[in-house]
This record gives structure tokens, C-alpha cells and sequence, in this order.
């Protein structure tokens, strides 16, 4: 009967499941949702509440940029600021508040936490699919998509979008395993960030900060209808080119957008021309309220335990994933980034 916890240190939050199986049912006995400004102050809050409730056979941490199935007490620090991925030159960066202190406190806390791969790091994406990305669905996607498969188990081709706070990002399932994906900075536009990056506009914008790539979303655009059609075209056009490409008809969404704007999301899909794909929330576990990301990743810990949810990690391929997030940049240039984080 394995005794977990999944992470998901979103924007708006740092969300925790903890989740208890067994031969009767699958048990939500905790969760939790922490605020950034609670995180900045003191980092290590969420490990007091994972001792307060513990013990636990595995936690998944939070993973960021995604690391190789790593375990905490095998965490290097090039390791932890490849999760982060913020230069060197600017260590007080915003973006997901407060991470790497956060990530930190995980690592070094003597709990069995185990950090997840992203998208880039999976055997299952082609290379082709993996050159000149590092975000082709970060980790906490990879969870997302976890979820959607536990809830709906089918075969049949899809794609799970999820609408974070922040970022929106589509991964491409085909039988049961990540395929393919668009993450946050190459995909349509979220609730804080513009999406793909127009090379001229990051040009111009240059020397860009890690918090650039979380503004120039539907927050930053005063004209509501203007916000509506660039968020509703944006991932119209993502999932019908991801469509064409892999076949899919079926799109499994869930995301934070939805509780914190729900009437904008609403209205935004409620006008998607659906006719060639079906949409589909992609569901909660039982009695659970916290973010999608967080549940996901309590299921993988719990089958990195060989527990009920096992085949979803082997259909996954969690164990076989590998590398760095910076292993497919084929810029003259790349090498200079790679330098800095030790890769």
C-alpha cells in the first residue's frame, strides 16, 4: 500500500497530493496549496508539511526544466540549476516564485523525493522533434499528461493541453507515451506569457530575464476581445497543426486558468470550432482540488513504486529517459550555454 506525494511548483502555486493505494481503493489523504509569497518567505514550508503528514514511500519533486528520474540525495547543484535554467548572470530572477530555493530545500531535505523528467528528456520524442528545444512540455506537463492517461486509459491518439497561470502547452500522446509537444515558450499564448517568441521581438527586447517569459499574455492585453481571439486562435492553431502531423482527434485539458479565470477560458473555448477535434476535460481524482500537475505526480510516484498505477510509468518510459534539457540546441552559439550550466 504505497503512501506518496506529488509536486507542482506551478506559477500561481506550489500544489502537494498525497496519495495512499491498495487493494480496496485509491485514498487523496492530504493536499495542499502554497502561496509564492508563503514560498519566498520560507522554502522549506513544504517540507514540514510532507513530515506533518508523512511518512512517505516516494514524493515527487518539484522538477522544473525536468531532470532524468534523479533522486534527491544524488542531486548535484549543476543538476538543481539545470531545472531552473537561470543564467549565471542573473541569480535573483523571477519566474516561478522562489524555485531553485525551493527545489533545494527538497534536495536537501533527507525525504525519498525523486525528480521527473520533461518531454525533451523522453525516449519516446524523436530527435528530430527535440532539435533547437528545451521546453517541449517541462516536467510538470509530463505529470499532466500522466493524469489525463490514468483518468481516460485509451489507446487511441491525443493531445493533453494544459492552461497554466502562465504558460499554455500541448504534449501528443500515441499509444499511451509522449510523442511530441509544444511547451510554454514555443507553444500559443497563456494567462501571463505570449507564447512563441517572435525571434525579431526577443531581438529587440534583448538582453531578455527570466521574467520576460512569463509576460505578454491575455494579463497584459487591455482589450478583452483582442485577448480573447489571440488566446482562442493561438491554440486553434496548435492543436490543428499538431493534428495534421499526428492524427489525433481527442483533446484532454485541465489547467489553473480554469479556477482562476474560469469565465475567460470559458468563453474562449466555448468558440473554438471543434468540428475536427473532440474536447474533453481531462478530470480529478477523487476528492482531489488541487492542480492537475500535482495529482500526476503523485500517480507516478506511486507507480515509480510498483504500485496500481506501474504500467502507466513503463507506458511512459519514465526510467528510460536521459540527458539535459540543453542536449538539442544546434546554435553556433550552444555551447556557451551549455558551458554555464557544467554541461
Amino acid at each position: 500500500m504505497p503512501r506518496v506525494a506529488g509536486c507542482d511548483p506551478g506559477t500561481s502555486s506550489l500544489d502537494i497530493l498525497a496519495l495512499e493505494t491498495g487493494a480496496s481503493a485509491d485514498r487523496v489523504f492530504a493536499q495542499v496549496r502554497i502561496e509564492p509569497d508563503e514560498l519566498r518567505a520560507d522554502p522549506a514550508l513544504p517540507i514540514r508539511w510532507l513530515r506533518e503528514h508523512g511518512p512517505f514511500d516516494l514524493i515527487a519533486g518539484p522538477s522544473g526544466y525536468g531532470l532524468p528520474l534523479v533522486r534527491a540525495h544524488d542531486c548535484t547543484d549543476a543538476q538543481l540549476a539545470l531545472m531552473s535554467l537561470v543564467r549565471p548572470d542573473e541569480p535573483g530572477a523571477k519566474g516561478v516564485g522562489g524555485f531553485g530555493a525551493v527545489a533545494r530545500a527538497f534536495r536537501d531535505s533527507g525525504l525519498p523525493v525523486v525528480f521527473l523528467p520533461g518531454a525533451i528528456h523522453l525516449p519516446t520524442v524523436p530527435a528530430h522533434r527535440k532539435l533547437n528545444r528545451v521546453d517541449l512540455g517541462t516536467a510538470d506537463k509530463v505529470c499532466v499528461a500522466a493524469l489525463a492517461l490514468a483518468q481516460h486509459n485509451s489507446d487511441e491518439p491525443a493531445l493533453v493541453a494544459e492552461f497554466g497561470s502562465a504558460f499554455t502547452a500541448l504534449l501528443v500522446l500515441k499509444g499511451k507515451r509522449i510523442v511530441d509537444g509544444l511547451g510554454g515558450t514555443c507553444g500559443p499564448p497563456g494567462g501571463t506569457s505570449g507564447g512563441a517568441w517572435d525571434g525579431e521581438t526577443a531581438y529587440l527586447l534583448s538582453p531578455l530575464a527570466k521574467c520576460d517569459l512569463f509576460r505578454g499574455g491575455i494579463a497584459d492585453i487591455a482589450d478583452r476581445e483582442i485577448a480573447l481571439a489571440a488566446f482562442r486562435e493561438g491554440f486553434t492553431k496548435a492543436v490543428y497543426g499538431l493534428r495534421n502531423v499526428h492524427g489525433v482527434q481527442d483533446v484532454y485539458y485541465g489547467g489553473s486558468l480554469f479556477r482562476t479565470n474560469p469565465d475567460f477560458t470559458r468563453e474562449a473555448l466555448g468558440e473554438l470550432p471543434t468540428s475536427f477535434f473532440r474536447l474533453h476535460y481531462a478530470g480529478d481524482l477523487p476528492g482531489a482540488w488541487v492542480k492537475h500537475a500535482a495529482q500526476g505526480a503523485a500517480l507516478i510516484a506511486e507507480g515509480l513504486c510498483s504500485g496500481s498505477f506501474a504500467p502507466l510509468v513503463e507506458a511512459l518510459k519514465l526510467r528510460e529517459a536521459s540527458g539535459t534539457a540543453l542536449d538539442w540546441l544546434a546554435h553556433p552559439r550552444a555551447a556557451e550555454a551549455r558551458a554555464a550550466f557544467g554541461v
